[in-house]
Parts: C-alpha cells; structure tokens; sequence
C-alpha cells in the first residue's frame, strides 16, 4: 500500500455541523464506516477520525455479548451516546454508540488526525509528533483528557464533547479488528474494521484492503 505524507495539521478550520441524534440509529457498521471523516471536538482541540472498528451484540469481541452489565449498560441504545471504559487500568477507550434503544453496538475510535489544539494534543501525550500521536484508541482518549465520567455524554448535543459531520474521505479501507483473540475465529475474521486510505494516522495498516467508496447519507 502506498504511504502518503503525513497531512499538515492545520492551525484553524471553519465549523461543521454537530451530527444529529439520527445519524447513529443504524446498523453499527453502517454507521462505523460512515464515521470516518468525521471531528470529534472538545475544548479547542479537533479530531479527524480516521480508524474505526464496529462491535455488535452478537459479536463474540463485544463488550455486551454475554448481556447488560453497569459496565456496558449505555451501550444498549440509543444511539448517539458516547460508551468509555478503562482497558488494563490504563487506557481509556471512546466508543460511539448505535443503533435503537435497547440493541447493543458501538463503534470504537481507533485513530485520528489532529486538525486544531496540536499543542495541546502533544503536551497530553508527552510532546510526541507524528502519527504516534493518535494512532491508537488509548492515545486518543488521552489526547482528548477523557475518563470513564464521560460514558453516556450525548455527543450531538453542543457543549463537552461533540462529534462533528467533517468531510468524507476519499477512499476507505477494511480488515479484521485488532486485539480480539478471545473472540471467535468467525467473529476474529469480520472486516469490520474501516480506515481512511490516504492517512498514515492509522494502526495495523497492512491488514487492510481498499473497499468501495459509497455516499453519505448525513
């Protein structure tokens, strides 16, 4: 796969629309795909999303697989709501939840791409640069100063934590999610992880392949 430059991270961008509560209630694939492109926005720093992966009730790599727990409950609908959690009780993970009330999915953001606040995103991660920055959901969460409190935030109201409608990448990658060994070899074998194709702000990247590109629907 050819490796493109890394994007030079702009200083200010005029606002998009915050994405309506309409937009998450699909299917948690459709919807992780459609997420790429998208700014996650809080307290002056803008995020490009660039990495996604998709998880489902049904999905043995689900945190809601074996049912609702205190722990997952937000991830039962409905949609729009952001689902954090603390990974080894170190990272934490920005999920964004999907689908009706009551149907357990979520997507996590991988990767993203600063836009604005690199300074802020470089002195919450240690003053790295590069991709190394965001290159993985434990450094995003650190990027964006999140903790567990946040779990249940609606992210299409104004205020905290938003997600933003973006642009639409130009072309899109897949491949199996990372991590997941103790899932299923079916569920280990689901494409269900989506990246933008000309970034290097992405994780994992040989084991994913171009896919077709498709319109928005918001």
């Amino acid at each position: 796969m050819r490796t493109p430059p890394i994007t030079r991270v702009a200083t200010s961008t005029p606002a998009t629309p915050i994405l309506p509560e309409s937009f998450y209630a699909r299917d948690v694939v459709e919807v992780a795909r459609d997420l790429l492109g998208r700014e996650l926005v809080r307290d002056g720093v803008r995020l490009r999303i660039t990495e996604v992966e998709a998880y489902a009730e049904h999905d043995t790599a689900c945190h809601a697989h074996r049912g609702r727990t205190p722990r997952n409950a937000v991830m039962f609908g409905p949609g729009g709501r952001a689902y954090v959690y603390l990974c080894y009780g170190l990272h934490v993970m920005l999920n964004v939840v999907t689908g009706e009330d009551g149907s357990a999915a979520a997507v996590l953001v991988r990767s993203a791409e600063p836009i604005v606040g690199l300074d802020v995103v470089r002195a919450r991660r240690g003053d790295r640069d590069g991709p190394v920055l965001l290159t993985g959901p434990g450094k995003l969460g650190a990027a964006l100063a999140l903790d567990v409190a946040w779990s249940g935030h609606r992210l299409f109201e104004p205020g905290g934590l938003e997600l933003h409608a973006g642009e639409p990448p130009r072309r899109i990658l897949t491949g199996p999610r990372v991590g997941i060994d103790y899932a299923s070899a079916r569920d280990r074998r689901r494409a269900w992880r989506f990246a933008i194709a000309d970034t290097r702000w992405i994780s994992v990247p040989k084991s994913l392949r171009p896919v077709p590109s498709r319109a928005r629907t918001h």
